[in-house]
């Protein structure tokens, strides 16, 4: 078999589920290089750009699975995922739903066509009580309903019997989207002080990183779960100090407003969050030779695209 017939990139049509996402959008951005346009769906059937997608409402059984079967691609990228993780305490249903039981139904769908599927998952699959960087074998715990609806996701491709590729991802971020870097640099800009969570632990993981280090692990041969997360650690109050020296540095905002540290505990929500979400991406590092930089570096590449767009 030629190198070529043995990409995955290559087979045959590409599905790219959840396309207007955060995610989506850069894994269309990493496709792209490899000069490959995939066939994208999305919730209503838009794009951010104003282009146009397939619609599909994950929250309807079998719509996944129909737009599988109407497609017929040979792989399928799963970017898709309710990820409402305060209102899942009280939507524990549709939660379930998206996050587990469409994620089966795709896996059904795609063992019966022989595709692949490269899935994401969360460090919310653990209790977050670690004092190490979590492993792929290590007990899950999740102590949220989002994170529980996550790892029934894991576990429902899993027994499908698809060949599958997951990912468990940590503190996920662009230049564009809804997310903390995004959230900080506009309250930045409207504050003169703030204060943010100092004892939950992690690292930021840009998503063009993730898009890029998926795609070179599956054309490696990876499959699997594997976690996919940058070097070194820090928390939301670090990662807070560090967009706003950033920002200032290149002139998105004029000054860093002060940010105060607290506890947990003085800023309750619905959901529980981990107060350690390090993941272990060692394993991957071994199988496939992909070790993403720390996390510094992917801040300052996502500082940069911003500026350079204004």
């Amino acid at each position: 078999m030629s190198a070529l017939a043995s990409n995955p990139l290559a087979r045959g049509p590409v599905l790219l589920v959840g396309a207007d996402g955060q995610l989506g959008t850069e894994l269309r951005k990493a496709l792209a290089t490899r000069g490959i346009a995939p066939v994208v769906s999305s919730l209503h059937g838009t794009l951010p750009d104003g282009g146009s997608a397939l619609p599909c409402d994950l929250s309807v059984p079998g719509a996944l699975a129909a737009l599988v079967r109407a497609v017929k691609p040979a792989l399928i990228l799963n970017a898709a995922a309710y990820t409402a993780v305060d209102r899942a305490e009280s939507e524990p249903a549709l939660a379930h739903r998206v996050n587990a039981e469409a994620v089966g139904e795709l896996g059904e769908a795609a063992k019966a066509l022989g595709a692949i599927v490269v899935h994401y998952s969360t460090d919310y699959v653990f209790a977050g009580d670690g004092t190490r960087p979590y492993r792929e074998d290590d007990a899950p715990g999740p102590v949220s309903v989002y994170g529980r609806s996550k790892l029934e996701g894991e576990q429902a491709l899993a027994a499908s019997g698809a060949e599958a590729l997951t990912f468990r991802l940590a503190w996920v971020y662009a230049a564009h989207s809804t997310n903390f870097l995004r959230t900080m640099l506009r309250v930045g800009g409207e504050r003169e002080s703030l204060r943010v969570v100092a004892d939950q632990v992690g690292a930021p993981t840009p998503a063009h990183w993730i898009a890029e280090g998926s795609l070179r692990a599956l054309e490696a041969g990876a499959r699997g779960l594997y976690h996919l997360a940058p070097q070194g650690r820090t928390s939301w109050h670090g990662y807070a100090e560090a967009i706003f020296a950033g920002a200032v540095a290149r002139g998105l905002l004029a000054k860093a407003p002060a940010v105060e540290a607290i506890a947990s505990s003085e800023y309750p929500t619905p959901a529980a969050r981990p107060a350690w979400s390090v993941l272990d991406s060692g394993k991957l590092e071994r199988e496939a030779g992909i070790a993403l930089p720390h996390w510094s570096q992917g801040l300052q590449e996502v500082l940069d695209a911003i500026a350079t767009a204004r």
